[in-house]
């Protein structure tokens, strides 16, 4: 490089350096050498020559600079229109902005833009005093921590719709800590970039609410525990007589009403997640261990309550899909910050149970993928548990989840299997990764010969198809060498190992 800048330089000068070389050589031959006409014609030819070709470069170097010259005026007046339309520009937007400031500052509207990674970007004073909150507890706040959990999971649908560049336009209700009840209009406008691209969502919040709305008593569960709901949803004015009989009896015996405290269990996040490990049986396999997710209430003097106290109130009263969104939340917050899950390895997966509601909702398929990206967690580290008995009673519904959790990227296991009957034959329209064979069955594989070999043609038929078998309910060692001697991929249970805090 430094050859060829010095080339470069010195480049010009060789036309002139030749014609005075050539030059002199003229005058030597003449003067001293005695040279005949010929060879003094000859020499002078070469001058002639030389001095023309110095004269054409000069005269090219001289259009070169005057047309440079030309080009570097025209910048130069481009520069300064340009500099003159971006001075009226900003003279334009300084006279403007007390204008936008006062529409910013009055309009009753709610204003707010999230990005398309679910932060917000700017947003109005009505928006601030709406909420409550600080200017600098909404800006660059993820939607999920300025508006709460349920509402936020209730919108998921919407949310993600808007980030796919649909304009979505819904009504809420809302009760807030007064308890006064409003009505909202709520309208979500993309915002597209110059290639395309959604860059984000305008959402654009209105009251709607009526002094009719105002005087309407708050009597809904959802609206008791503080919950957005649709207001195009069927609300219950009352309670059955059935139900208000459970809970006026239950209020009476122990003091409170046990739905109401999961209720705000789940509001304030009273609930303690447990793993419990599914280790691989083969001997040097080199496979990775995973964990089962378990849900444990916090009581009185941190006692903890297991899922068979709770979750058939939590069921009754629809609690369940709030339950469940509860923990794969708090499942991929907590799973974000392991660089190698519990310790096991890059590819531990965490099985989580879902109940009959969520299976059947079609909003958490977008609720999924919308915390995947808040958190930054790949799919395929959530694994979701469908009971068997989903499978044979709603095969379309199921078929249809199971197909929108994969687009999420995330992992799906059948358990129960083998309690009601083979379904192989139901599993062939759509992939999952595991079978978890129902601990009734590996718990009697020593004393009996037909569950023994029920066990044998499920994990023969599972190796066909590609699919994982996970044994439940694993005991002891007898069993754990009967699996390995089967051909069981993994194992899980009190033998293997004893439920521990998530955190730990």
């Amino acid at each position: 490089m430094k050859f060829r800048f010095i080339f470069r330089a010195v480049r010009p000068f060789f036309s002139a350096l030749a014609v005075i070389v050539t030059a002199g050589a003229l005058v030597f031959a003449i003067y001293f050498t005695g040279l005949g006409l010929q060879w003094i014609t000859f020499l002078g030819g070469i001058l002639v020559a030389a001095v023309l070709a110095e004269a054409s470069r000069v005269s090219h170097v001289e259009w070169v600079v005057a047309r440079r010259t030309a080009q570097l005026s025209a910048v130069k007046d481009k520069l300064e229109q340009e500099t003159q339309r971006r001075k009226r520009a900003e003279e334009t937007i300084s006279m403007g902005n007390p204008r936008l400031r006062l529409i910013d500052e009055v309009l009753p509207v709610m204003v707010a833009f999230f990005d398309t990674e679910g932060q917000c970007q700017y947003h109005n004073r009505a928006f601030t005093e709406w909420l409550h909150l600080r200017p600098d507890q909404i800006h660059g706040q993820h939607i999920r921590k300025i508006l709460g959990s349920n509402v936020y999971q209730e919108t998921a649908t919407s949310v993600r719709q808007s980030l796919d560049g649909r304009q979505v336009q819904y009504e809420r209700t809302q009760k807030m800590p007064d308890g006064a009840v409003y009505r909202l209009r709520v309208e979500h406008i993309p915002q597209f970039g110059e290639d395309g691209k959604v860059g984000g969502f305008f959402m654009l919040i209105n009251d709607i609410t009526s002094p009719r709305d105002l005087q309407k008593p708050a009597d809904t569960g959802s609206e008791k525990a503080g919950i957005v709901a649709d207001a195009n949803a069927p609300v219950p004015d009352e309670v059955s007589n059935q139900d208000t009989f459970v809970e006026s009896f239950s209020e009476q015996i122990s003091g409170h009403t046990e739905v109401i405290n999961i209720r705000a269990a789940i509001e304030k996040g009273d609930f303690s997640l447990y793993c419990q490990l599914i280790t691989p049986l083969a001997t040097g396999s080199g496979e990775t261990g995973h964990y089962e997710i378990l849900v444990r209430l916090i009581e009185e003097e941190e006692g903890m309550m297991p899922p068979g106290a709770f979750f058939p109130l939590a069921e009754k009263y629809g609690l369940m899909p709030h339950l469940d969104r509860w923990v794969v939340q708090h499942v991929a917050e907590w799973a974000s910050h392991q660089s190698s899950p519990a310790g096991s390895g890059k590819d531990s997966v965490y099985f989580i149970n879902l109940s009959d509601a969520t299976i059947g909702d079609p909003s958490f398929p977008e609720f999924l993928q919308l915390t995947l990206m808040e958190h930054g967690v790949p799919g395929g580290v959530l694994c979701f548990e469908i009971p068997n008995s989903e499978l044979t009673s709603r095969p379309a519904v199921v078929a249809e989840f199971a197909q929108r959790i994969r687009q999420c990227g995330s992992l799906l296991a059948i358990s129960g299997f083998g309690h009601d009957r083979i379904s192989f034959d139901l599993i062939r329209g759509f992939r999952v990764e595991f079978l978890k064979i129902d601990g009734n069955i590996i718990f009697n594989i020593l004393r009996d010969p037909v569950e023994l070999a029920k066990i044998t043609a499920i994990n023969r038929v599972a190796k066909l198809i590609g699919v994982k078998t996970i044994a439940e309910l694993v005991e002891n060692e007898e069993t754990i060498a009967k699996l390995r001697e089967v051909g069981i991929d993994y194992a899980q249970g009190f033998g293997i190992s004893k439920p521990r805090p998530l955190s730990e």
